[in-house]
């Protein structure tokens, strides 16, 4: 007696193809949280267009959008990459979201990199709105874009190493507070829409050291003032994602 082909075949999916559903499964859900759209979209976009066009602070250029588009682009990058994610996450792994996941056939780390890919898909997205807006008020920038995609590479990783490292070690509800402390902190003293130069040298020198700074000022050197490879931005970055990715391997708890 011959054996018969039966179909679906039971077992797991490729895993290229399992990532890739758990990266548009990630993506939709974050897209439909209205709070974490009004974090990453809203908010944004409302602070380019008022600083913009509103003379609030004196950002020390001719055009105010010319120094707030690159900060914006930075804030974009570290809500959806740190404040959001570690949101999300540390929720997730509240409600044991994680431990079941990790159970499945996905491996942990493809769990990762699924959550990373979500959040550069949504970073794609926010950076197309916030530019085209930015565009509608005048901005002209200038500069290498291959720079301009490593320092939002690398401010994607810093950012994603320390929103994993809150997310794992702290509980849901204090992440969510102190998660949403830290953006408006960094908002506020990160050099988005106040210049650093405004601050006490001290503090300057402080805040200098900060990702959403480094992240800023690298970007705006670049698109801004058209410099190529922005060394100092770039070291600070990438000190961040290998402090942040690091501790998030080695403390991240899975319950």
């Amino acid at each position: 007696m011959s054996t018969g082909t039966y179909a679906p075949k039971p077992g797991a999916a490729p895993l290229g193809r399992m990532i890739a559903a758990q990266t548009a499964f990630e993506t939709r859900m974050l897209l439909r949280n209205g709070e974490q759209l009004l974090l990453t979209v809203v908010i944004p976009s409302l602070l380019l267009v008022l600083f913009s066009t509103v003379d609030i602070i004196d950002t020390g250029t001719g055009r105010p959008v010319d120094f707030l588009a690159p900060g914006v682009l930075a804030l974009a990058v570290m809500s959806t990459a740190f404040t959001g994610q570690a949101i999300a996450t540390g929720f997730e792994r509240r409600y044991g979201v994680l431990k079941r996941l990790g159970a499945s056939p996905l491996p942990r780390w493809a769990l990762m990199s699924a959550k990373t890919l979500s959040v550069l898909v949504t970073e794609v997205l926010q950076i197309a709105l916030l530019t085209a807006i930015a565009f509608a008020l005048g901005w002209s920038p200038d500069g290498d874009p291959f720079s301009v995609l490593l320092l939002l590479a690398l401010g994607t990783a810093a950012f994603s190493g320390l929103g994993l490292l809150m997310a794992g070690t702290l509980r849901a509800e204090a992440t969510l507070a102190a998660a949403n402390l830290v953006f408006l902190l960094l908002l506020m003293g990160g050099g988005v829409i106040v210049p650093l130069e405004r601050f006490p040298d001290g503090v300057e020198s402080v805040l200098a050291l900060l990702p959403i700074s480094a992240l800023s000022d690298g970007l705006r050197d670049v698109l801004q003032h058209g410099a190529a490879l922005p060394w100092g931005s770039l070291g600070v970055l990438a000190v961040w994602a290998v402090l942040g990715l690091g501790a998030a391997s080695r403390f991240f708890r899975w319950e």
